[in-house]
């Protein structure tokens, strides 16, 4: 499966992440096969700015994504992301990206429900 996380620079494993999804400027994408790490590519976010929202997650549906791990999404985005069949999980407390991926491959990350997506507006 691939799952992508937003990132703060291109250092696939090593990045930090970012706190949004919209407005990250990275994306790093992890491949993992039966519990392994196969594949890690860092992928330069669209101009939110330029695209808006939707244009971001037509992006990242279009990298060929099975799941996104990200610290907080609003309504729309989670809705559209579902509606494609890639599933959302929130991790709040890991810097790493690397860690991250490792705590999502140990099954420690939340499957996010619409009742967690985030209702504020940028």
């Amino acid at each position: 499966m691939k799952v992508a996380i937003p990132s703060e620079t291109g250092e696939g494993l090593t990045s930090i992440r970012s706190g949004h999804f919209g407005h990250t400027p990275w994306f790093t994408l992890v491949t993992i096969e039966d519990g392994q790490v196969t594949g890690v590519e860092s992928v330069k976010n669209v101009d939110h700015d330029e695209v808006g929202c939707g244009g971001v997650i037509e992006f990242a549906h279009n990298l060929g994504i099975d799941a996104m791990i990200c610290a907080g999404m609003g309504q729309p985005p989670f809705m559209r992301f579902t509606q494609y069949g890639v599933d959302i999980y929130l991790e709040q407390e890991t810097p790493m990206v690397g860690d991250v991926v490792n705590k999502f491959i140990a099954g420690d990350c939340t499957r996010m429900v619409l009742e967690n997506a985030c209702s504020h507006h940028h």
